[in-house]
């Protein structure tokens, strides 16, 4: 008998999952995907960015091989018709052909130890397996047909649901930055901590590489991510954060804490922000924490106070 699933497990509906084919395919999407494409083998993802010409942040998204020229795109936060839009506008002689899914397919995550081995384990199994970004420990996505919702559930019994709430509490805490709300259209990706887990530094040109390639060359960026946390309730975002009656950068999320207050992610100026900067790996994200002995710094929100974390 099969002992339930104990992993902790999140259902919910992806903002795009799309089908890409066409003999031109791979080398479309590579020219045009921020990371490697070549690491996109059948039942393997990669993460990575689609940028405009600016090098600035439209959109995410993990791409699978699927079958001979095939592939498929997902992603958690960033709508198909933005993918979609970006990939066509790029589009000219090109044999490719992109279809938006996203209304078929429903996605779930799980997280906890030994996830991986017991969802290999699964037989038989509709959709895609990909190792997930919402915390920095084992968690992974299975994206399936929407029609097959009940036996998917049936597959998870046991496991402990998380709402929505919960995860995006995991996901702040961790510092994952979500696109487009944390790092979007006024963004580069250097700023919102992606330039090491979602970019490849030796897969040659893509749109956007050369602004990426030369802010990286110079080590310098305006803005960071960082973490940040209130008393108050959940204020609207994004908000602008001041200090002394000055602008200083946004809160892009927040979401409650569980004890009346919230934890967020702000976009600050990098004088504001020095030390506690979000930054990504392959390995997980890591977060830098105000050094000991040194204050939080203390940002305005509004009628609101914020401080860095």
């Amino acid at each position: 008998m099969t002992p339930p699933f104990s992993a902790s497990i999140h259902f919910y509906r992806p903002a795009a999952w799309l089908r890409v084919t066409g003999p031109d395919a791979a080398t479309f999407l590579q020219g045009q995907f921020t990371n490697d494409l070549r690491l996109a083998t059948p039942g393997r993802a990669v993460y990575g960015l689609w940028l405009n010409q600016k090098g600035k942040v439209l959109a995410d998204s993990f791409i699978l091989g699927g079958a001979a020229d095939e592939f498929w795109l997902g992603s958690y936060f960033s709508p198909g018709e933005v993918i979609r839009r970006r990939l066509e506008e790029y589009l000219v002689a090109d044999e490719v052909t992109v279809e938006d899914l996203t209304p078929e397919w429903a996605g779930v995550s799980l997280i906890g130890d030994e996830v991986g081995r017991r969802l290999a384990e699964m037989s038989p199994r509709e959709g895609w397996i990909l190792p997930g970004r919402r915390v920095p420990g084992e968690n992974w996505e299975w994206i399936f047909p929407a029609a097959s919702d009940d036996v998917v559930r049936a597959h998870l019994a046991g496991g402990r649901m998380l709402s929505a709430v919960e995860v995006e509490r995991l996901r702040v805490a961790a510092g994952i930055p979500a696109v487009p709300a944390d790092a979007g259209p006024g963004d580069l990706p250097l700023e919102g901590g992606l330039g090491e887990d979602a970019i490849s530094a030796t897969k040659g040109c893509y749109l956007g590489q050369e602004i990426i390639a030369r802010l990286k060359s110079k080590g310098t960026i305006r803005r960071r991510l960082v973490r940040v946390r209130g008393a108050d309730p959940v204020p609207a975002v994004p908000a602008a954060l001041s200090r002394d009656g000055q602008p200083v950068g946004e809160l892009r999320s927040a979401v409650e804490d569980g004890t009346g207050g919230f934890v967020g992610l702000a976009l600050l100026k990098v004088a504001q922000a020095p030390s506690p900067a979000i930054s990504t790996t392959a390995g997980g994200t890591r977060v830098r924490d105000t050094p000991p002995g040194q204050a939080p710094a203390r940002l305005d929100c509004g009628s609101t106070t914020v401080e860095i974390i």
